[in-house]
């Protein structure tokens, strides 16, 4: 695979996968983000819990000079190796949450 089409379509299953599960307590919504103009892909939580309003950002993951940059990634089990099972080379992904100087990376 090395199509960043290719690319936005596992990003895009992967987050869809995610979505489908359901938070052990609580009322809560998972929602896909996914805006291919701009290449930013995000799962978002939203509901509520214990009577407290639950929402945030769970994963976000943009595509940058042909890369993939997972920003932030707050799956307990990470979503690196769903990308990779599913065709995304590893040298192809960038974890900018886990770098101090992600851009020297890329340049």
């Amino acid at each position: 695979m090395d199509s960043i089409t290719d690319y936005r379509q596992v990003i895009k299953t992967v987050l869809g996968r995610y979505a489908k599960l359901r938070p052990s307590h609580g009322d809560i919504r998972l929602d896909t983000v996914f805006d291919d103009e701009q290449g930013r892909y995000a799962l978002m939580q939203v509901g509520w819990d214990r009577g407290r309003r639950v929402r945030g950002n769970l994963i976000y993951v943009t595509m940058q000079k042909g890369m993939v940059w997972v920003e932030y990634d707050g799956i307990e089990r990470g979503i690196t190796s769903d990308l990779i099972g599913l065709g995304i080379p590893q040298d192809r992904i960038v974890l900018t949450f886990m770098q101090d100087e992600p851009l020297a990376m890329a340049a």
